[in-house]
């Protein structure tokens, strides 16, 4: 869990990458339905997603868990969601999750790094002008077409974007601060907050074993 921009995903696909685990995002998950063949979901996914929306509490969960279900007797990793206390709850009624990760990072560190994100419309696809720039300035690297930046990542957009964050997510990391099972990482650098990261995985998810001896996180 982390606010727009926190560098989840970076961090979560060096998490599954080191110790093994199935790796689940939700935003790209949504964003795979939403482009695919006409069916009920995808029409219902695409809906909310061209109005700039948030497909609601309802639909994610309905999507998600049969999806989790599948990876039945592996262990994985989730990266944006839960995002609600409902979507949470949901999610308990599942399983129960041995690790939550929270990323705190500052405001200005936030600003810049949106500032520099860049993002393919029709596919989703997300470049960052610092960490992974496209092969040629402002064009997709599969399609050639231009980037372009979002309205939500611009410095007006995110302040209101970080409120709405904060409000939204501080009854699940209460809940799972309740359980036991939050960790929280503070910091501007993403390599500099991961030895800290890596060591307390390592101590609950010994590197490159089998997927079927390790516990899910979130």
């Amino acid at each position: 869990m982390g606010p727009p921009g926190s560098g989840k995903g970076t961090i979560s696909k060096r998490i599954a990458q080191n110790f093994g685990l199935q790796y689940l995002s939700c935003a790209e998950f949504l964003q795979d339905i939403g482009t695919a063949n006409e069916t009920e979901a995808s029409v219902l996914v695409k809906s909310y997603i061209d109005k700039r929306m948030l497909v609601p509490d309802h639909v994610v969960t309905g999507l998600m868990l049969p999806r989790l279900e599948q990876l039945s007797g592996h262990s994985w990793l989730l990266e944006g969601y839960p995002r609600t206390l409902g979507q949470a709850r949901a999610l308990n009624e599942l399983c129960q999750l041995d690790m939550v990760i929270s990323l705190n990072i500052p405001y200005e560190t936030l600003r810049e790094r949106l500032s520099d994100k860049w993002i393919h419309p029709a596919s989703g696809r997300v470049y960052n002008m610092t960490f992974n720039p496209p092969r040629v300035k402002g064009k997709d690297d599969i399609t050639g077409e231009a980037l372009v930046q979002s309205e939500d990542d611009k410095p007006e957009a995110l302040m209101t974007r970080l409120r709405h964050y904060k409000d939204v997510a501080k009854p699940v990391l209460d809940l799972y601060k309740s359980q036991g099972i939050l960790h929280a990482f503070s910091g501007t650098d993403t390599d500099r907050i991961w030895p800290y990261m890596n060591s307390i995985l390592s101590a609950k998810l010994p590197a490159q074993q089998s997927e079927s001896h390790l516990p899910p996180v979130a």
